[in-house]
């Protein structure tokens, strides 16, 4: 669970407590639901990481878009909706070697013109896979509902594939952008699983060798 659910929870809670004393129960119950809806969103499973040389699902939701980049390469566009759990993962393991905010609007994340309209923090990371040296870059883009984004990590972290990197609140988009050196193993309207879910896989990757 994440700490900050725990936090609304037990504000929402102290709020149905004094409606209660002031009122009665039944005019709590809002704030009693919504208790539990904070307790439901903010919810951080483990996960079992999906092995070979491929990239991990960041992000829990529905593949909404898959377009082919200048560079030959792809972008996946991942849409959260308020039920998916918002804790966010790296595709790959390697080192962070940028992370930059920048500042936006907040369309609805469902839209295709988010991806560079809306508030958001890109991260990429280097690494090797299946013996090749590889790039990931991946955003975290707010939407209509979700007006912050966390980030746990910074430039020079080295991080292991499907480790948490932050979270994202009610609502968002993930887009991960891929080199042409990645196969793409998703379609859209897919539902995918945050590290368990292998999104792409590396071309020509070499036998024995995992991610690094």
């Amino acid at each position: 669970m994440v700490v900050d659910g725990i936090y609304y929870a037990l504000g929402l809670l102290a709020g149905g407590a004094v409606v209660t004393w002031l009122l009665s129960w039944p005019w709590a119950v809002p704030f009693y639901l919504l208790a539990a809806f904070c307790l439901n969103f903010f919810r951080d499973p483990d996960r079992e990481t999906a092995p070979g040389p491929v990239a991990v699902s960041p992000a829990d939701g529905k593949v909404v878009a898959l377009k082919t980049t200048e560079d030959g390469g792809n972008r996946i566009s991942i849409f959260l909706n308020v039920f998916d759990v918002h804790v966010n993962r790296t595709p790959i393991a390697g080192k962070v070697t940028c992370v930059s905010y920048k500042k936006g609007q907040f369309l609805a994340a469902s839209r295709a013109d988010s991806s560079d309209a809306n508030e958001q923090n890109v991260m990429t990371v280097d690494g090797v896979v299946g013996g090749h040296p590889t790039r990931v870059v991946f955003k975290q883009i707010a939407g209509l509902i979700a007006r912050r984004i966390v980030c746990y990590k910074k430039a020079g972290d080295m991080l292991t594939a499907g480790e948490r990197i932050g979270l994202m609140k009610f609502g968002s988009r993930m887009d991960v952008f891929f080199g042409p050196e990645w196969e793409i193993l998703v379609r859209v309207g897919q539902r995918v699983s945050a590290a368990s879910t292998a999104i792409a896989r590396m071309k020509d990757a070499i036998e024995g060798k995992q991610q690094a």
